[in-house]
């Protein structure tokens, strides 16, 4: 099994090339911020505690994504890997992955972070937003997001890095060129 994280700031493209990703690799995507809104959309009770933490801009604490992502991961017994996509987004998170690989005698095997500039990111959510009708590309909601990036969730980098785990990729340019560099990288780590 290959389990690849895609790592970036919101608007960084993760979701774009997680598709190129997932079309040639045949890798099970697993979006923590897909989830979260299957969950908001089907009104469970999960969705009903994360909507309000997720409109306030605020992430969503440890203990409910790993549970959540879990399930997922489990739902898919016979996946050849994972690419996950918005997790982890600290520390804890990036250990209690690890953890659960370990149980299951898998491990994380690539991190990939898309390197985009704050301004970048900026822009191509402020674009993103008039199309998408993504409640989470509000104006007000995009400068917490992209502040609790490279606050916060920007940290877990060097714990990947430690651990010899971590590709960095120029996310600015053109997709197909971007995807090019990240499945160079891919196919030097891909067993």
């Amino acid at each position: 099994m290959f389990n690849l994280v895609i790592f970036g700031s919101p608007g960084a493209g993760k979701g774009t090339q997680s598709d190129k990703i997932i079309e040639k690799y045949h890798l099970q995507h697993l979006s923590t911020g897909d989830m979260f809104r299957a969950h908001i959309a089907q009104n469970t009770k999960l969705g009903q505690e994360v909507v309000s933490i997720m409109n306030s801009g605020q992430l969503v604490p440890d203990d409910i994504t790993i549970k959540m992502l879990e399930e997922e991961i489990l739902k898919h017994k016979d996946a050849k890997g994972f690419i996950l996509d918005g997790f982890p987004r600290t520390i804890p998170q990036a250990k209690a992955l690890d953890a659960f690989f370990e149980e299951k005698g898998e491990k994380v095997n690539l991190v990939i972070q898309l390197d985009v500039s704050e301004d970048e990111v900026k822009h191509r959510i402020n674009e993103r937003a008039k199309t998408s009708g993504r409640a989470d590309d509000a104006q007000d909601k995009l400068i917490k997001r992209i502040d609790e990036y490279f606050q916060k969730t920007i940290h877990v980098l060097p714990y990947y890095k430690d651990h010899n785990k971590l590709e960095v990729i120029n996310g600015i340019g053109e997709i197909d060129a971007i995807f090019e560099n990240i499945s160079k990288v891919i196919d030097n780590h891909f067993k």
